[in-house]
């Protein structure tokens, strides 16, 4: 049983994010031809996204650490059944920070969408210690995930 403690940790620090930082050895971008819009939706474009509940289910699981989908069920942080629609800090039996029961956020799509980004900068005091997902599509796909747990 040892290994579970270790096995928590792990996933605990996977959840934190990567590097993902540029090698010195990646190749220069040389633009070859007229100037594309490439550049990552913002949060004002999350209604031009479209998620995928089955990739989100499988981020999730760096979640599933904290929260649990499941009705009536909290862990260190509260069940995400039915979040989407729902008050912010309103899950019975969960005990929330003062910033969180104060923050007057609805779920909405939008409104997880820019938590999910950066969790401290939206809920300044908040008590959830993820850092946040920084990838747009990762975090459609997560409230698409979510908003199936109806």
């Amino acid at each position: 049983m040892a290994s579970t403690p270790i096995a928590i940790t792990l996933l605990a620090l996977a959840a934190c994010g990567g590097g993902g930082g540029e090698s010195a050895d990646a190749p220069a971008n040389v633009a070859t031809g007229p100037a594309q819009n490439t550049a990552e939706p913002t949060a004002e474009d999350f209604a031009s996204l479209t998620g995928d509940a089955a990739n989100g289910e499988r981020l999730f699981a760096q979640c599933a650490i904290c929260h649990t989908v499941e009705a009536g069920q909290n862990r260190l942080g509260p069940s995400l059944h039915a979040v989407i629609g729902r008050p912010a800090g309103s899950v019975e039996g969960f005990s929330y920070s003062e910033a969180m029961r104060g923050s007057g956020i609805g779920w909405s799509e939008q409104e997880l969408f820019e938590y999910l980004r950066d969790p401290q900068g939206k809920v300044p005091g908040t008590t959830m210690v993820f850092a946040g997902l920084a990838t747009p599509q990762d975090r459609a796909d997560i409230i698409a995930h979510l908003a199936a747990q109806r």
